[in-house]
């Protein structure tokens, strides 16, 4: 039986080089060859993966066909595509009401093993609504970032930003960043953007934000400072340390909106201001990844360049070096978006 080579996860300083026989496909599946496959800031929260480990992560993957089940017509060999690993149901109450990310099969579903790999098997039911043929003028790097543009236009259209509000980003990761991004590409007024690492706030100033706040000082006062005197229509919190959710509360204008995009630890409960949230007539929403159509919305947005996403790869590395992959994402002070290229 022909072996693959894999990154398996045991925690995010031992990330190990192992193989594993090839995937074999049933007739309603695929196999795709992993081309470039990014490493996600949720792949390095360790409360959150190491509960699985070991375990063969990635999920934001472009890949070629390499095999197709004999009941598989939509697609051929040598399509290059981006496969989806979450996929919803589309018939029950949360998917009639577009709120695919609320599916229960939506959280039930994945390609296996996992995009650190050579190969994957893809699904029946991922197939049938979790394969995306890339335009041909994206290239597989840029493909990369559909999953997390998705996740980060499900945030905005959840949010119901409009053109010309402020919008505060807490947390310049690579989400905050790809937010900073789109909030200006829709219209935004004015973006700021927060984080505690001054190259990532460099890198949100070349992203676009106008003004960029060190986390350390008052970010609702500076927020102020820079914006006549107002605070943010939208607040979207990229980052789950308490101290940067607190910040958030606090920064939001009359009649608002609080985006929790990124979420605390579980067990961590957050005081919060409710009489001055309930005075101000707030509203809080929480979003969790992309729907189907998020995820066709992020490939246009690459393809016809209204996001430019090639600027924020940082490091693109073979398999063998994910353990250095995993150790920059994890520090999140020297790259943006790091991509391994099995």
């Amino acid at each position: 039986m022909k072996s693959m080579k894999v990154a398996m996860y045991y925690n995010n300083n031992d990330v190990r080089i192992e193989e594993i026989p090839v995937p074999s496909i049933g007739d309603s599946e695929l196999l795709v060859k992993v081309k470039a496959s990014g490493i996600c800031g949720s792949d390095v929260m360790e409360w959150y993966r190491i509960k699985k480990a070991p375990k063969v992560l990635g999920h934001e993957i472009t890949g070629e066909v390499v095999e197709i089940g004999k009941n598989v017509n939509k697609y051929k060999v040598g399509d290059r595509v981006f496969v989806s690993h979450h996929v919803p149901c589309n018939t029950c109450r949360f998917c009639l009401h577009d709120q695919h990310t609320l599916c229960h099969t939506l959280h039930s579903t994945n390609f296996f093993p996992g995009g650190f790999a050579e190969y994957l098997r893809v699904p029946e039911i991922n197939v049938d609504r979790g394969v995306f043929v890339l335009p041909d003028k994206m290239t597989y790097e840029e493909g990369v970032f559909i999953e997390p543009l998705a996740c980060v236009i499900r945030g905005l259209r959840t949010a119901g930003m409009k053109p010309r509000h402020t919008v505060l980003v807490i947390g310049s990761g690579i989400s905050g960043l790809l937010f900073v991004k789109l909030a200006k590409a829709w219209g935004a007024g004015h973006v700021l953007s927060t984080d505690i690492d001054e190259y990532r706030l460099k890198m949100a100033k070349k992203f676009g934000a106008d003004t960029v706040i060190h986390a350390k000082e008052n970010v609702p006062e500076q927020v102020q400072k820079h914006n006549d005197g107002r605070l943010a229509d939208l607040v979207v919190i990229c980052a789950g340390a308490p101290v940067a959710i607190q910040q958030g509360l606090r920064a939001v204008e009359p009649g608002g909106t609080i985006l929790f995009f990124a979420p605390a630890e579980p067990g961590v409960d957050i005081p919060f201001p409710l009489f001055e949230l309930w005075n101000k007539q707030v509203t809080m929403v929480s979003t969790y990844a992309g729907s189907p159509k998020d995820i066709q919305m992020a490939i246009d947005c690459i393809a016809q360049k209204k996001i430019i996403v090639t600027d924020m790869i940082t490091h693109t590395l073979p398999l063998k070096e994910a353990a250095k992959g995993f150790q920059l994402v994890a520090k999140a002070q020297d790259s943006v978006k790091v991509i391994l290229e099995p």
